[in-house]
């Protein structure tokens, strides 16, 4: 009598860090930066306001999200909105400007050749996609961009291409380091100096794992050395300098978006800076915001003064690379999902290469080979390489 059989017991399936839930709400609001991002950048023209824009781009987030998952679950209203205030930064700004209407810059209009970096976040339920890109106002393909300005542009989206093919579970950040300063030397440029990229999940865009953009000594010996696993989520920032060097300081304009520090505890000793402080944590929870969005801003920034002097509240400061340089930005968020990297945001609205004239380009043939690779790995190529593995191994 033949003995029964019975089936081997399942191993046990690995839980998941994210849902299949998490990646839609992820995915919905890359959808919705992206759909902000293309209405912005056609308002980015000659003589428009930079203030202008900010105020009507976060307005855009706002109607996008409120727009998504509106069902109460549990009696619970789902939070979603702004993960990233609008910033809008020319030329030789690197980042997070986003003027105030009382600020000595707020008059500051777009001029045709200018080279705009447009820096975008929204978020559902905490989950948060986040985009930046570079375009140039007046540009064609029958006036494309050249010179330095071409040469920035090109070096910072093909260091972004790159970087995004490096984010994969076992790689090192300090490789995404490397590849993303030896891109941009193709085109005789620098990243800026110190610019981090972090891992996120719920309700945190600055997450412990870390990469940093052309570290110096002090910096590269205290970012720690960490390795990409499965299921977690980057917001990957690159920006890149025509400078010489990549450094970038602080100059006169005033700083606008600041976010709340969850790691940090005090207890706030003025009544102002705890009003301040709880309207803060009501209207932006842990993202950041522009004081813009609160209700008195004298009274605001006023009240930022104690909890930034604290920690409680971090700044986003304003900085500027040197005079008659240029910086460009690209910025993704992109999640290690078993299946392979999945980008959470979109492509450049605007890049074309028909666009961008450089008398550069890329020669180093180890990172044209992994620009050549898709994403992510087809599973005809996942197997094909197993086989190999196998058939080296029976060799051996």
């Amino acid at each position: 009598m033949a003995e029964a059989t019975t089936d081997a017991p399942k191993p046990a399936e690995k839980p998941r860090l994210i849902s299949e839930a998490d990646v839609t709400k992820y995915k919905t609001a890359g959808d919705i930066v992206n759909d902000v991002m293309k209405k912005l950048i056609e308002i980015c023209v000659e003589g428009a306001k930079i203030i202008d824009l900010c105020i009507e781009g976060d307005k855009f987030i706002e109607e996008g999200t409120g727009g998504v998952y509106n069902k109460a679950v549990k009696g619970v209203k789902m939070s979603k909105g702004l993960a990233f205030p609008i910033s809008i930064s020319v030329n030789n700004t690197v980042a997070h400007f986003s003027p105030l209407a009382s600020d000595p810059l707020s008059s500051q209009v777009l001029a045709k050749g200018d080279v705009v970096k447009v820096h975008i976040g929204a978020h559902i339920d905490g989950f948060a996609a986040i985009s930046a890109e570079t375009i140039v106002v007046g540009a064609s393909e029958q006036e494309p961009v050249t010179g330095r300005k071409a040469d920035v542009i090109k070096a910072a989206w093909h260091a972004a291409e790159i970087a995004m093919r490096l984010v994969k579970v076992g790689n090192k950040n300090f490789t995404v380091t490397d590849a993303v300063a030896k891109t941009a030397a193709a085109w005789d440029c620098k990243p800026v100096e110190g610019m981090l990229s972090c891992q996120q999940s719920q309700n945190v865009i600055d997450g412990k794992k870390r990469i940093i953009l052309n570290p110096n000594e002090t910096q590269r010996r205290d970012t720690e050395s960490i390795t990409f696993a499965e299921d977690e989520v980057y917001g990957i920032d690159i920006l890149i300098s025509s400078g010489e060097d990549g450094k970038a300081r602080i100059e006169d304009s005033r700083t606008t978006i600041y976010q709340k520090d969850s790691s940090v505890t005090y207890q706030l000793k003025m009544k102002n800076s705890r009003a301040v402080f709880s309207e803060v944590q009501k209207k932006a929870g842990a993202f950041p915001f522009n004081v813009r969005a609160l209700e008195d801003e004298k009274r605001a920034r006023l009240g930022l003064q104690e909890a930034v002097q604290h920690g409680l509240i971090k700044p986003y400061e304003v900085v500027y690379t040197p005079a008659n340089t240029f910086v460009a930005a690209f910025h993704f968020t992109i999640a290690l999902v078993p299946a392979g990297p999945l980008l959470l945001t979109h492509p450049p609205v605007w890049y074309k290469p028909g666009l961008v004239k450089s008398e550069k380009e890329l020669e180093d043939d180890e990172l044209k080979g992994l620009l050549s690779k898709s994403l992510r790995e087809s599973k005809k190529n996942k197997k094909k390489a197993k086989e190999a593995e196998g058939n080296a191994a029976d060799d051996a």
